[in-house]
Formats: C-alpha cells, sequence, structure tokens
C-alpha cells in the first residue's frame, strides 16, 4: 500500500477564521463552497468565554455549513471523493478498510466504498464499544445504535489497529491536517495507541470532508491524534 502527498492538486479555497477579540465578540467566519462570501457567526458579550463553548459554536457553524449543502451537489462532492482517495492511496487486495455511514450532513464515502467492494477488498464500519469504537464487516443486516447511527451486524468485528485504512468523518480541519469532530471524542479515544507508536504505520487516518469546513487554524489538544491525510472534493493534504 502507497500513501503519498501528491506534487500537486487543486487550489484551496480560502480559510475559514475563529477569532476571540477583547471587546467580547466571537466571530466564526467560514467561506461557501465558491469562496465568494462568507456564513458568520457572532456572539456578543462582556464575559470571557471558555474554549469548551468557543469549540461548542465552531461545531454548530461547521455543521450548519454543511447540511446547507444541496443534495445535487451533495452528490457531485461525493463523487470526487473516489479519485482523490485513488490519487494518493494504492488500494490493493488483502487490504482492510474502514469508513463510515454519514451523518448530520456529512460527506459520503458511499463511491469509495462501492468501488472496494467491487475490487474485492474487505471494508468496515465502526460500531460502539462504550466509549470507544471496534469496526465489523460491511454485511446485509445493520441495526441502530444509542444515536441512530446504523451498524453492522457482524461476527467479523476487528479493533483499529488490524485496519490498514481509516477513512474518517470530521466536522473541520486545518492545513495543519488537524482535525474536531462531533466532540464525543469516540475516535480520540479510540486511536489513541497511536500517539504511543515509535513507528506508527497502521491504520492511515484520512479525514474525508468538504471544503467549506476549513478553518485557519485549530488548536490542538493533547488528546488529539493527528491525520495522515485529508481528502476534499477540491484538495489534498
Amino acid at each position: 500500500m502507497l500513501l503519498s502527498k501528491p506534487t500537486s492538486h487543486s487550489p484551496s479555497t480560502a480559510l475559514g477564521r475563529l477569532k476571540w477579540e477583547a471587546c467580547g465578540t466571537l466571530r466564526i467566519s467560514a467561506l461557501n463552497l465558491t469562496g465568494s462570501g462568507f456564513c458568520r457567526l457572532e456572539y456578543n458579550g462582556s464575559k470571557f468565554l471558555s474554549y469548551n463553548a468557543i469549540m461548542k459554536a465552531l461545531r454548530q457553524s461547521l455543521r450548519q455549513k454543511r447540511l446547507d449543502i444541496n443534495p445535487s451537489d451533495r452528490v457531485k462532492f461525493a463523487k470526487q471523493l473516489l479519485p482523490q482517495a485513488q490519487n494518493i492511496v494504492n488500494f490493493e487486495n488483502g487490504l482492510k478498510v474502514a469508513l463510515y455511514l454519514p451523518n448530520n450532513g456529512e460527506i459520503d464515502p458511499k463511491y469509495i466504498v462501492n468501488f472496494l467492494k467491487n475490487q474485492g477488498i474487505s471494508t468496515y464500519l465502526p460500531v460502539l464499544d462504550g466509549k470507544s469504537l471496534n469496526f465489523a464487516k460491511i454485511g446485509e443486516n445493520f441495526r441502530k445504535n444509542r444515536f441512530g447511527i446504523k451498524e453492522p451486524v457482524s461476527t467479523d468485528i476487528i479493533n483499529a489497529d488490524q485496519l490498514d485504512i481509516l477513512f474518517m468523518p470530521l466536522v473541520g480541519f486545518d492545513k495543519d491536517k488537524n482535525r474536531i469532530g462531533m466532540g464525543g471524542g469516540f475516535y480520540d479515544r479510540t486511536l489513541a495507541f497511536k500517539k504511543c507508536q515509535q513507528e506508527f504505520k497502521n491504520p492511515k487516518l484520512i479525514g474525508l470532508a468538504f471544503d467549506c469546513q476549513q478553518v485557519e487554524q485549530l488548536e490542538v489538544q493533547e488528546w488529539d491524534v493527528p491525520l495522515d491525510g485529508i481528502i476534499t472534493p477540491n484538495q489534498i493534504l
């Protein structure tokens, strides 16, 4: 398997910005899909906002941004993920690849899933295991977890360290491949072992997102697990 950054890719859209100003105004801005305008959320108040409050507001803004994408664009952007993934990953027989079922406006990886199935590559989906995740092979039968997300009913369940590639959803990201999720910490807890590996190889972690989910810079926390790459319809990081 090969994972490498290409020498060139489509130009990046302009970045969003998260800024705390002394006057007590929080502004969260993210360019729209065409890069021609801003979606801005403002909070006015005299009290200092905690990090958790800022991140909550940022998540709400970015989640709404992806929810606002119309259905036809969703299909178009989802289709663009497959050639982007093929640019950086050599999909070989014998690989174990995990993806996800889209929820709350997440970009849909189904065209990658269909390609992998046609190639005979084993595909997995996350299943809840307490406050962490395991991964179940995709079959015909599903059941909903406590969050209402479908999970495969499978006897072939593996741990994250048995995967070769993990395509992950995200709420926001920056140019340094930092990621924020929904805030539950499931992926960070599941992948904490990668921060301890001296020469970590597997799984390769690749985030999938719309371009409008990019922000200027995210504050890295000690529990955050860095990604190996991020793919959007128009860029590869």
